[in-house]
Parts: C-alpha cells; sequence; structure tokens
C-alpha cells in the first residue's frame, strides 16, 4: 500500500465513523499531535480520542488533497472539516448544535505501509468563533 493509499482509507475511515479501520491504519505506537494539545501515544490513546470526538462533534471531510514525499515515509492532507457541535467540550464553549466549517490540514510520518505520527492543524479561534 503506498502513502497516499493508507491516508486515503485513514481519511475515508474517518469520514464514515469507521474508527477501527482508521485504527488498523497506524503502528502500534503512534503519535498523535492534537491541534493546541499533548501528543497521545498508541492506539489505546488513540480510540479514546476518537470515541471522545464522536461523542462532542459530528465531522465530514472534503476537499482533500493528500501530498506524498521522501519515498512514501512523509505525507500531508489538506481538507475542510465540515461538523456539528453535539456535546459541550470542557473548556469550550456550550454545545448546540452549532455547526462550522474550516479549512485543516494533517502531517504524517509512515513506516512500513502503517501510520507512525499523525499532526492535525486547524484555526482554534476560527471554531470558537462559528460556534460561539
Amino acid at each position: 500500500m503506498t502513502a497516499i493509499s493508507t491516508i486515503k482509507t485513514y481519511f475515508d475511515a474517518f469520514n464514515t465513523g469507521d474508527t477501527n479501520t482508521m485504527l488498523a491504519c497506524l503502528d502500534d505506537n503512534v503519535a498523535h499531535h492534537v491541534n493546541e494539545g499533548q501528543v497521545r501515544t498508541g492506539k489505546d490513546a488513540f480510540r479514546s480520542f476518537c470515541a471522545h470526538m464522536s461523542r462532542c462533534y459530528r465531522e465530514t471531510l472534503n476537499d482533500m488533497v493528500i501530498f506524498e514525499a521522501e519515498n512514501g515515509t512523509r505525507a500531508a492532507a489538506e481538507f475542510v472539516v465540515n461538523g456539528t457541535y453535539l456535546e459541550t467540550d470542557e473548556g469550550l464553549p456550550e454545545a448546540k448544535g452549532q455547526t462550522y466549517r474550516l479549512p485543516a490540514g494533517s502531517f504524517f510520518s509512515l513506516e512500513d505501509g502503517k501510520i507512525t505520527r499523525v499532526v492535525t492543524y486547524y484555526n482554534l479561534a476560527d471554531w470558537m468563533r462559528q460556534v460561539g
């Protein structure tokens, strides 16, 4: 599997809420760098993060462009997040079903066809403005 196909599989699974397929794309010791958060290490931490996100947010990604570099060991994706804020997330504004649309990007490291690092960025101030 190429880096691009691995990343495409990962994001296709995200869009359908298929956490198990997302996890299958990851190395057991994946480093997950959350936007403005701490690094979470391992599939269990990633699974927990996905469960939390699914409870608080419903999101799909579109306008996806995936890039590959360094012989498939690095990849990046640019996309738009279309979401609904479902349940109040700690330290954030109250959820009332607000919708939002944000440009975002993710960066990946890959080894032996598995994602070893995921870093995602979006503009939190823009999100706060949209749901506030």
